[in-house]
């Protein structure tokens, strides 16, 4: 029988081991028996990046939607979810600098992630939990998707042109997040310091540049379970915390019938452009008008009554508009205006447009934003191609909305005048202001495009050919077959 200094050593030895290991049940994330633990959600915050527009407002609350039902089964603490159109009446929230400040006040103290979404981002909500644990929440984190220029490009300002492919910003459709340590420095040096660009023109990559600070701030860091694969693909279920929804299918595409397309041109390019148009899809368009300073009927081509200009070709637009609302064209609902070196597909914006209701005062294209951090206003940059219901157009010409100059920029007028009656921009990142060559191909991997603009260095009918081209257009009235739409 062990003596009362035995006993008493072997429980000093057995105390002693006992608490030099390291706790065996609080392994995190399982309980005792090995079972996932119900996480916090509380401390993510979702940004969901919607718009003023019926169908992106539907789009959005079925997203909110999803993510609060995953939510529930995983925990009775479920996460906070923004839409990010209806956070303020600031018009340049969209650009997500500006909306820092908010997001530092409101969840600095309680929140360790923000996580923004686009409308076709699916999230599954425990491998995402997984994901964002692997990094400490106290300190400053940038994650996303990388994407990277292959040459330097004029839309992100001919950035890094010795080596574009040094600098990496974030592909939104993935997701991407911020730490609350991140976003609480970057709050505090937006409300210091006045932000420089006048100009927001491809968000993604200009957002990155601010938080890289030349060097001083985080750089993004790459998270491979940020997916743009497709929700059903077995890449996307296998390894993904974050996926791509198909495009949407919202009715029969719009009839050719109910479009009307105006060209921007002038004399110097009726034999230069215009044979391009010609080539490649002309003969999408039902209803399609040349607008010139001069008159051919070879083309033919309308003289609008204004003098060309180098640049903005404000009169010429609004004179365009005009003729919209009167009894000289087909009385459409939608109006198309694009330059003389844009290249569009018309089949993919029927199926685009069946989403929206051209009852509505809908202004769609490529969204560029100016001054937002002023109280600026945000515009639909003209070459990509500016896309108006005939409602939008009546509101403009009702409002004494006009040109201060026959040469001022078009697109910029008809967005302060936008602004000023309270209607929305709605942006398509599938509508494009440059040529195919100055996105990232990772960018564009996961695209149907709609449209690219400039005729620079590039073979345009071969741009459209390789990028624009339906070769499953049916002779319907609706444009496509069942395959075409399948495709988008």
């Amino acid at each position: 029988v062990p003596s009362q200094r035995q006993n008493d050593r072997f429980f000093l030895i057995f105390f002693f081991f006992y608490y030099s290991l390291p706790p065996l049940v609080c392994c995190s994330g399982f309980d005792c028996a090995g079972r996932e633990e119900p996480q916090d959600l509380r401390e993510i915050v979702f940004v969901l990046q919607s718009q003023s527009n019926s169908y992106h407002e539907r789009q959005a609350e079925r997203q909110r939607a999803d993510l609060l039902k995953q939510a529930h089964g995983l925990t009775e603490k479920p996460p906070v979810v923004l839409l990010l159109h209806s956070v303020s009446d600031n018009e340049g929230d969209w650009s997500i600098l500006p909306l820092l400040p908010y997001l530092s006040y409101s969840f600095g103290k309680n929140s360790s992630w923000i996580v923004f979404l686009e409308e076709e981002t699916n999230v599954r909500m425990p491998k995402l939990v997984q994901v964002l644990a692997k990094f400490d929440k106290n300190k400053e984190w940038f994650l996303g998707k990388p994407l990277h220029d292959e040459e330097s490009t004029i839309i992100h300002h001919y950035a890094f042109a010795e080596n574009p492919s040094v600098f990496k910003y974030p592909d939104f459709s993935a997701a991407w997040a911020l730490s609350i340590p991140l976003v609480v420095r970057l709050a505090n040096k937006v409300r210091d310091e006045p932000l420089k660009s006048d100009f927001t023109i491809d968000l993604k990559h200009e957002v990155a540049l601010y938080i890289w600070d030349n060097g001083n701030g985080p750089h993004l860091t790459a998270v491979p379970e940020l997916c743009t694969e497709l929700d059903d693909s077995p890449q996307s279920l296998s390894r993904c915390a974050t996926s791509l929804s198909e495009p949407p299918l919202c009715g029969e595409p719009v009839n050719k019938e109910d479009i009307f397309v105006a060209v921007k041109t002038c004399r110097k390019f009726h034999s230069e452009r215009v044979p391009v148009i010609k080539k490649t899809w002309e003969k999408d368009a039902l209803f399609l008008e040349y607008y010139s300073d001069h008159a051919d009927p070879s083309i033919p081509t309308i003289d609008i009554g204004v003098p060309n200009t180098e640049r903005g070709h404000c009169g010429k637009t609004f004179a365009i508009l005009q003729r919209f609302l009167n009894s000289s064209v087909p009385k459409t609902k939608w109006l198309i205006v694009v330059d003389d070196d844009t290249l569009i597909s018309i089949p993919r914006l029927q199926i685009l447009l069946s989403c929206y209701n051209p009852s509505e005062p809908v202004c769609l294209g490529e969204r560029y934003g100016y001054g937002l951090s002023q109280g600026g206003y945000s515009y639909i940059t003209g070459g990509g191609g500016m896309v108006f219901s005939r409602e939008a157009v009546v509101r403009l010409l009702d409002s004494g909305c006009k040109c201060y100059s026959n040469d001022a920029p078009d697109d910029m007028v008809l967005g302060m005048c936008l602004n000023a009656l309270g209607l929305p921009v709605t942006h398509s990142p599938l509508f494009h202001q440059a040529r195919p060559e100055d996105y990232a191909r990772d960018f564009l991997a996961h695209q149907v495009p709609i449209s690219f603009h400039k005729h620079w260095n590039i073979d345009p009918v071969a741009v459209f050919n390789k990028w624009l081209r339906d070769d499953l257009v049916a002779k319907s009235s609706d444009g496509l077959d069942k395959s075409a739409k399948t495709e988008l």
